[in-house]
C-alpha cells in the first residue's frame, strides 16, 4: 500500500519536476542543488606524489588515483555492489578502505590495498564488530593501532592488527569505562579518555609498558580535546580546554600533573573550535574561533604568511586545508562561500602554484544563490540568541513566507557556507531561517548547558522567539510560516506545532525523532557508556516521565492541526518505523492532512541522487501547497 502510494505521488509530481527548467525567469530544478559529487574525498600520499579520491562508476563510489603532477587516473578498487564509504593512506604505497555493509550500527569491512589495485586483504572477520584505525600509518611497516569491540560490543579495545597476516594482538584492554584512546606522533597509545556517563577522566602513561594513570577529571560538559603531543616535551601535550573557563581555549597541559602550563591563546568573548598543528615543524600553528563565522588566529608568523599567499591565489572565497603530505608541501584545499559549494584544488607550496582539482557542484552558478547573513534576537528570557537569515532574490524583502531551520542535536549548531536545503528553499521564494538556540555549541559551556533537558521548553520558546521577531521586523507573512528539520530537528518542528498553536502553517520532518524515550533506548551498545550524558542532556526515562511524555510528539498527535510532511525509512535505528506508521495513522484519524514519504535509506543527505530528487520535490510540493497557496 505504502510502495503503491510513493509511486503515485512520484507520478503526480513529474509535471512539477519538468516544469523546473533552467533559464530567465525560471526554477533551477530541483536536482542540480543536490546532485551527488563526480570526485569526493580526495587525499594524498605521504610523500605527496599521488593523488587519491572516490569517484562513481556504475553508482558505486570506488577509489581512483592519478600523480600529483598530472597523468591519466587509475581505478584501484574494482567494487560493483557496496562501494567504498571511507579511506585513507597508510603508506606510499598502501591504501586502508571500508566497505559500505547492511546491518546494524553502520558496520564496514575493512580492507588494505595497494595504489596498484593489487594484493587486497580483509583485515576484519567478526561480521558483528566494528574496528576503527587509531593512526593512520604504518608501525615498523605492517602494524596498524585500531580499536575494535570484538571482544565485547559495549567496549572498544585496542589491538596491534599486523596487515601482512591479518593477527590481532591485544594492546591494551578496556576496563568497561574507556570511550577513546590517543595516541601520540610516532603511533604510540599514551592517552585514554574514561567516562562514568557524566564525568570525564583523561589517562596519562609515558610509555606503552605503564599502566595509565589518571590525571585530571571534568564534567561532560566541559571540553579537555587533545591536539599534539609537544615533541621536544614528551609529558607536554596541546590541547582545547574550557576547564576553569566559559570559552574553550588552547593551552599546554602537563600530563605529570594535570595541570595548565601556559595559555597559548585564550578570549572571553571567542570560542576555539579547532586548532592546527604542524608535524613538520613540531608546533602549533593556529586556532580556528568560530562567532558567525571561522576565523584563524595565527600562532607562527609562517603560517601566516602561507596563508595569506593562498589567500592571493583563491580570492573572495574561504579556503579549508582538507590533506596535505608529510613533508608539508603539497596540499589539498577546499573552497566555499555561502552562494558557492565551491572546489577542490591541489597547492604545491614550493612552487607557487595551484591547480584545479574538480567543481563540489558544477550545476550552481553564484549569481543565483542567496545571501546568508547573520542575525542576534533576545530570547524572552533575556538570552542573546544568534542564527542566519537566508532571503530569496529578486523578491521583495517584506512579508515573505518563511521556512524556519531547527538544526540536528544535540551538540550541533548551524554554520555559515554554503547549505544546499537553504538555497533549495530560498530559490523558492522563502526566507529561510536558523536558530542555533540555546544547548547548540560553539557559543560557550554555560549556553550549551542552558538548553539541557528543555527540549519542548526554553529550546522551543527561542526558535518562537526568533520567528516572533521576523514577524515585528515584517520580514515574516504570520499566515505563511512553516517549519522543517532533520533529526532532532525534525523532532523540533513537530513539536513546535502542538507547543505554539497558531505559530505554524505546517510542519515537516525528515528523519525525525517522535519519541524521546524510544530514541534513548535506541543508544547502540557501544554508546551505553554514555548513557547517562544522554539523559542529562535530553532527559531521564526513569525519573522524568512527565517531561519526556510532554515533550516526545507521538503522544500528542490529538494536539496537532496543521498540515504535515514525514520523510522516515523503516531501517532507521534511532527511531522505531512502527511508531512512526501509529502516529501518521493517528493523525490522519483527527483529518490532519499527512503526506508520509517512505525513503529506501536511513542516512542523511540520502547518498542516491535520484532517491534524494523523490525527496525535496515532495517536500517542494508540500511548501508550495501550504505556505505559498494560502
Amino acid at each position: 500500500m505504502m510502495n503503491g502510494y510513493k509511486k503515485f505521488l512520484w507520478f503526480a509530481l513529474l509535471p512539477l519536476w519538468f516544469a523546473c527548467k533552467p533559464g530567465k525567469g525560471k526554477l533551477i530544478p530541483v536536482n542540480d542543488f543536490f546532485k551527488s559529487q563526480d570526485k569526493v574525498s580526495f587525499a594524498l600520499s605521504p610523500n605527496g606524489k599521488t593523488l587519491s579520491y572516490l569517484k562513481l562508476t556504475d553508482k558505486v563510489q570506488n577509489i581512483f588515483i592519478e600523480n600529483t603532477e598530472g597523468g591519466e587516473s587509475v581505478q584501484v578498487t574494482k567494487l560493483s555492489e557496496k562501494g567504498v564509504g571511507f579511506y585513507f593512506w597508510v603508506s606510499d604505497n598502501e591504501l586502508i578502505y571500508y566497505k559500505d555493509k547492511q546491518g546494524p550500527g553502520r558496520q564496514s569491512d575493512v580492507f588494505i590495498i595497494d595504489k596498484s589495485g593489487n594484493n587486497q586483504r580483509q583485515l576484519n572477520d567478526n561480521a558483528k564488530s566494528r574496528m576503527r584505525v587509531l593512526k593512520d600509518q604504518l608501525i615498523d611497516n605492517k602494524y596498524l593501532l585500531v580499536s575494535s569491540n570484538k571482544r565485547d560490543s559495549t567496549v572498544f579495545d585496542v589491538y596491534r592488527l599486523n596487515v601482512r597476516d591479518g593477527k590481532m594482538e591485544m594492546a591494551a584492554r578496556n576496563p568497561g569505562n574507556i570511550t577513546d584512546w590517543i595516541t601520540d606522533s610516532k603511533g604510540k597509545l599514551r592517552l585514554a579518555t574514561s567516562s562514568d556517563g557524566v564525568n570525564e577522566t583523561l589517562l596519562y602513561r609515558e610509555n606503552e609498558n605503564m599502566a595509565f594513570t589518571p590525571i585530571l577529571t571534568n564534567n561532560f560538559k566541559t571540553t579537555l580535546k587533545p591536539i599534539a603531543f609537544a615533541e621536544t616535551r614528551p609529558h607536554t601535550i596541546y590541547a582545547i580546554s574550557s576547564v576553569n573557563r566559559d570559552k574553550n581555549a588552547l593551552v599546554e597541559l602537563d600530563c605529570n600533573t594535570g595541570k595548565e602550563t601556559r595559555v597559548l591563546f585564550a578570549n572571553d568573548t571567542l570560542n576555539v573550535v579547532d586548532a592546527q598543528y604542524s608535524r613538520n615543524k613540531k608546533r602549533m600553528a593556529f586556532v580556528v574561533c568560530e562567532t558567525w563565522k571561522k576565523e584563524k588566529f595565527y600562532l607562527d608568523d609562517t603560517v601566516k604568511a602561507f596563508y595569506a599567499k593562498l589567500d592571493k591565489l583563491l580570492p573572495k572565497t574561504e579556503s579549508r586545508i582538507i590533506d596535505r603530505d608529510k613533508a608539508e608541501n603539497v596540499f589539498i584545499v577546499r573552497t566555499f562561500t555561502d552562494k558557492n559549494p565551491g572546489s577542490y584544488y591541489l597547492y604545491f607550496a614550493d612552487k607557487g602554484v595551484i591547480r584545479k582539482l574538480s567543481d563540489f557542484n558544477s550545476a550552481i552558478r553564484e549569481e543565483q544563490m542567496s545571501e546568508m547573513k547573520p542575525i542576534s534576537f533576545i530570547s524572552r528570557d533575556g538570552l542573546k540568541i544568534n542564527g542566519y537569515l537566508t532571503m530569496p532574490i529578486n523578491r521583495p524583502t517584506k512579508n515573505l513566507p518563511v521556512v524556519v531551520l531547527p538544526h540536528n542535536g544535540p551538540g550541533n549548531r548551524n554554520t555559515w557556507g554554503y547549505n544546499a536545503e537553504v538555497q533549495f528553499l530560498a530559490s523558492r521564494g522563502y526566507a529561510v531561517f536558523q536558530v542555533n538556540f540555546r544547548g547548540s555549541s560553539g557559543y560557550g559551556k554555560e549556553f550549551m548547558a542552558a538548553g539541557f533537558k528543555q527540549w519542548g521548553g526554553k529550546i522551543n520558546n527561542d526558535i518562537n522567539d526568533g520567528v516572533n521577531w521576523l514577524i515585528k521586523q515584517h520580514i515574516a507573512n504570520p499566515k505563511r510560516i512553516g517549519i522543517y528539520g532533520v533529526g532532532l530537528g525534525g523532532y523540533l518542528a513537530l513539536n513546535s506545532v502542538y507547543s505554539s498553536p497558531g505559530l505554524y502553517n505546517c510542519a515537516a520532518s525528515n528523519s525525525g525523532v517522535i519519541n524521546l524515550f524510544s530514541y534513548l533506548k535506541a543508544v547502540p551498545p557501544f554508546l551505553k557508556t554514555n548513557l547517562q550524558m544522554y539523559y542529562t542532556i535530553i532527559g531521564n526515562p526513569d525519573t522524568e516521565v512527565d517531561y519526556m511524555r510532554q515533550a516526545s510528539p507521538v503522544f500528542h498527535s490529538d494536539k496537532i492541526d496543521v498540515p504535515v510532511f514525514i520523510a522516515q525509512s523503516p531501517k532507521d535505528q534511532w527511531v522505531n518505523s512502527g511508531e512512526v506508521i501509529q502516529f501518521v495513522k493517528e493523525l490522519k484519524k483527527k483529518n490532519v492532512n499527512v503526506t508520509y514519504f517512505e525513503k529506501d535509506k536511513e542516512s542523511f543527505p540520502i547518498p542516491n541522487e535520484e532517491s534524494r530528487q523523490h525527496l525535496y520535490v515532495a517536500l517542494e510540493q508540500f511548501l508550495d501547497v501550504n505556505l505559498k497557496k494560502k
